[in-house]
């Protein structure tokens, strides 16, 4: 019985393959046939590895976790864009129905100084948990969890907290910037922190610690070009930058 669909693709795939970092890495061409619309693009991957297996052929290695947009593990550069065509969407979302039959995809990881290939589409984004462990916390003893409206915060800086806590740290800002910087990232989570009452005491030793270590690992300067903020599937806002660019300042000047 032929289990295929009449609207099932077929797909012309470009992978990198790199077998570690000291090795060097190329493209290889695959052809994957029958592929349903309705996959998404990480199945269209495990479909693809299925079919090396069978061919004695080692599969691709490639990130994911959760599949459901919450981790930022599934970092791929298709086609050169981060996290593939549609805007808001990590690659874990993105679905084959966005190709046509014949289509070509080429799928390439995050290409950064800081975020060193570890084997085909895998990168070593420690970096990032570098970064954070710079600064991104807080240690002011809260004590018991305060009742919901105990604490007075103007509801437009709630807003601005919440929505940079939620920056998943998936990388894409790094990958879309021709620099590669992480300003976004660092950006966003000096932004969660030290807009509410917790993260004041800290806020100016945060925001040195943390662009100093981003500067540390390697990461370049922000080209002001906002590819981040169109890449990143969260929809994190470059203004993020300008007042961890403030914050800065400021606390350089109280040195």
């Amino acid at each position: 019985m032929n289990n295929s669909n009449k609207n099932n693709m077929t797909i012309h795939l470009k992978v990198w393959r790199q077998a570690s970092n000291k090795e060097k890495g190329k493209m290889e061409s695959y052809t994957l046939s029958d592929v349903s619309p309705d996959m998404s693009f990480l199945e269209m991957l495990d479909q693809l590895n299925l079919k090396l297996m069978k061919e004695k052929i080692e599969p691709v290695s490639f990130d994911h976790d959760c599949r459901e947009g919450i981790c930022g593990m599934c970092s791929l550069m298709i086609n050169g864009h981060a996290h593939g065509p549609q805007l808001l969407t990590t690659t874990c979302q993105l679905h084959m129905r966005e190709y046509k039959d014949g289509d070509e995809i080429v799928i390439e990881p995050w290409r950064s100084r800081a975020f060193p290939v570890v084997k085909d589409l895998v990168v070593d984004r420690s970096a990032f948990d570098k970064i954070m462990a710079a600064g991104g916390f807080v240690s002011v003893n809260t004590g018991s969890a305060p009742d919901a409206n105990g604490t007075a915060i103007a509801k437009v800086v709630a807003d601005e907290a919440m929505d940079a806590a939620q920056c998943i740290g998936c990388g894409a800002c790094v990958a879309a910037c021709e620099n590669g910087s992480a300003m976004l990232f660092v950006a966003a989570k000096v932004s969660q922190l030290s807009l509410l009452p917790q993260g004041q005491p800290e806020a100016a030793s945060r925001v040195k610690s943390m662009v100093a270590k981003m500067d540390e690992m390697g990461f370049g300067n922000c080209t002001n070009h906002s590819e981040c903020m169109a890449a990143c599937p969260k929809g994190i806002s470059v203004e993020h930058i300008a007042r961890m660019n403030r914050d800065f300042l400021k606390s350089s000047l109280l040195q």
